[in-house]
């Protein structure tokens, strides 16, 4: 698929129809997650992998506690489960520290503690971003979300993740459901003409 027409058709998918993804194809699809780019090269991210009905149920049961107990069942809970592969993705803080107090890395921001930006993060954010692009490319539906921060902890303690680990965001992969993959967005979605600026902030792209 052309690298324009994956854009044009990527949209995060939240219902899917139940066939597995096949080990290849999931292989390719989070193989493209490590091509991000990563601040000073510090590679500080890890995809984990949840394929087993039982893992899957493991991450929903673990992660939907954080609920209202006495909630009706929510639609889009509903949906992202029956996404046969859950990807959580983690930023690893520590791969950056030891990166950037390496001796060849000179300069004020020496001191990952420091930062303003958490680059971990946004590195994660962009390996997740490749997962999302490479899962069209495949012919799959994808959908970035959020974990709640009140699972975050148990989330590393039933999947063994380290402590260092920081949990940044999961995906469900899988193949769309009838007309999912085709559902308009409900907002409007910002153009070049308001959202990008020329040379000053507020002065319109007209080029």
């Amino acid at each position: 698929m052309e690298y324009s027409e994956v854009l044009r058709a990527r949209r995060m998918v939240r219902r899917y129809d139940g066939r597995p993804v096949a080990d290849d194809v999931l292989g390719r699809v989070v193989a493209a997650g490590l091509r991000a780019p990563s601040a000073g090269n510090s590679q500080g991210r890890d995809l984990l992998v949840l394929r087993s009905p039982a893992d899957r149920e493991l991450f929903w049961s673990t992660t939907a506690g954080t609920r209202d107990a006495g909630a009706a069942p929510d639609p889009w809970l509903t949906g992202m489960r029956t996404a046969p592969v859950v990807v959580l993705l983690l930023a690893d803080p520590g791969a950056y520290a030891r990166r950037y107090a390496a001796a060849d890395k000179p300069g004020p921001d020496r001191d990952a503690a420091t930062w303003e930006v958490a680059w971990p993060d946004v590195d994660t954010g962009m390996s997740g971003l490749l997962v999302l692009l490479a899962a069209v490319d495949e012919g799959l539906g994808a959908c970035l979300f959020g974990v709640p921060s009140a699972a975050h902890a148990a989330v590393r303690a039933v999947f063994a993740v380290p402590a260092d680990r920081r949990v940044v965001a999961a995906l469900t992969l899988g193949h769309p459901a009838p007309g999912e993959a085709s559902r308009p967005s409900r907002r409007h979605r910002r153009t070049v003409a308001d959202a990008v600026h020329d040379g000053r902030f507020g002065v319109p792209w007209s080029r």
